[in-house]
């Protein structure tokens, strides 16, 4: 576990929400000197931090919408700071908690050294990673519409299907499998989505792939050179990772 200590003159803990915020500001002998909720607006966040630009860093707890923070911190030349979930629980999770609460401990953990980080994701390859995610829940799925197919087949006690699902063909044989009716309209619908599915993530991984062309041009081709790493290996490997360099030794 890392912990951020750096000193700085203000300490800055935000409780994040989708729609709102709880800012806390910290001088460093721990006085408060902002304490305010405001709605998740660049501007209003901008009109409290202003004035202590060059001065301050800002921390927040890693969930779903800190994006937009990193990157408005980003471009106003604010240091960010991006806590560890998990840890952050561990530390100052307790009985009394609500965003008020919230933002001035995690000012505070700052300002004590006590702040544990988690990596900030570089701002241009974030989006594509999370198109790859996307990407997996979906073949997942896919996963789970085939499962259903093989379970519906041994639930009507018929000859199992050894056809491979992945192909079109394959999935046209099966449109005239079950003699009940409302049983085929179940494979039948399992059978649109696969396609759908297989149509969309050709396309998504052709992006995904040109995109890691251009965030690291070099990495793509040399994973693919080692022995069992493919295309999508490859492109998990880049993206999960982000910069090799954050790691000290590998």
């Amino acid at each position: 576990m890392n912990f951020y200590n750096n000193t700085h003159p203000y300490y800055c803990g935000i409780d994040l929400h989708a729609r709102m915020l709880y800012v806390c500001i910290l001088d460093y002998h721990g006085n408060t000197c902002v304490h305010k909720e405001i709605s998740a607006n660049p501007e209003k966040l901008r009109k409290i931090l202003e004035p202590y630009i060059g001065n301050i860093v800002v921390g927040v707890e890693c969930m779903h919408c800190w994006y937009w923070v990193a990157d408005f911190c980003d471009d106003a030349g604010i240091d960010f700071i991006l806590g560890h979930a998990l840890y952050m629980k561990a530390i100052h999770g307790g009985k009394a908690k609500n965003d008020r609460i919230d933002s001035f401990k995690i000012a505070n953990l700052i300002r004590g050294g006590n702040f544990p980080v988690a990596y900030v994701y570089p701002r241009k390859m974030r989006a594509t990673r999370d198109l790859l995610r996307r990407r997996m829940k979906i073949v997942r799925h896919g996963a789970d519409l085939k499962a259903h197919v093989a379970n519906t087949t041994s639930q009507y006690n018929l000859p199992p299907n050894k056809v491979n699902l992945k192909n079109k063909e394959a999935r046209e044989q099966l449109k005239s499998t079950f003699p009940e009716r409302s049983v085929q309209k179940n494979i039948d619908l399992d059978m649109v989505i696969l396609d759908c599915y297989a149509q969309q993530l050709s396309k998504v991984e052709w992006y995904i792939q040109q995109q890691a062309k251009q965030h690291k041009p070099s990495h793509f081709h040399l994973l693919k050179s080692v022995w069992g790493i493919g295309p999508i290996l490859a492109l998990t490997i880049i993206y999960e990772i982000g910069e090799i360099e954050r790691f000290e030794s590998v």
